[in-house]
C-alpha cells in the first residue's frame, strides 16, 4: 500500500486538473456538456486512479490503475489538442499543458515499472 498523498505523480496531476478547470472556464458555454466536460472528467480522473490503486495493497493491481490513469492522460492530451485546433484555448496555453502533461506520463510510466 502506497500513501497517495506523498507521491508526485498525485500531486502534479492534481494541479494539472486545477489548471484545466480554469482554462475550460474561459471555454463558450455552449460547450458546457462537449469538450468542457470531457476535458475535466479526464483531468479528474487522472489522481482518481493514482489515489484508488494506492490503496490496494498489491502492487500489480496498483500498476493497472496507473496504466487507466496513464489512459486519462492521452485522452486528456488529445482534448487538449482538440480545444487548440478549436480556437478555445491559445498556443501558449496549450504548450504549457501539453508539457506538464507529457512530464507526469512519464514519471507515471517510470513509478509504474518499478512495481513489482
Amino acid at each position: 500500500m502506497h500513501r497517495f498523498k506523498e507521491l508526485d505523480i498525485w500531486k502534479l496531476s492534481r494541479q494539472c486538473c486545477s489548471e484545466v478547470y480554469a482554462i475550460t472556464s474561459k471555454f463558450p458555454d455552449s460547450e458546457k456538456f462537449g469538450i468542457t466536460n470531457q476535458l475535466r472528467r479526464a483531468s479528474v480522473s487522472v489522481p482518481s486512479n493514482i489515489a484508488e490503486g494506492a490503496s490496494i495493497r498489491s502492487n500489480r493491481d496498483f500498476g493497472r490503475f496507473l496504466e487507466i490513469a496513464i489512459g486519462s492522460m492521452y485522452e486528456l492530451e488529445t482534448q487538449l489538442m482538440i480545444s487548440k485546433d478549436l480556437g478555445f484555448i491559445n498556443k501558449k496555453e496549450s504548450e504549457v499543458l501539453l508539457s506538464d502533461l507529457e512530464s507526469i506520463i512519464k514519471m507515471t510510466s517510470k513509478f509504474k515499472s518499478t512495481l513489482k
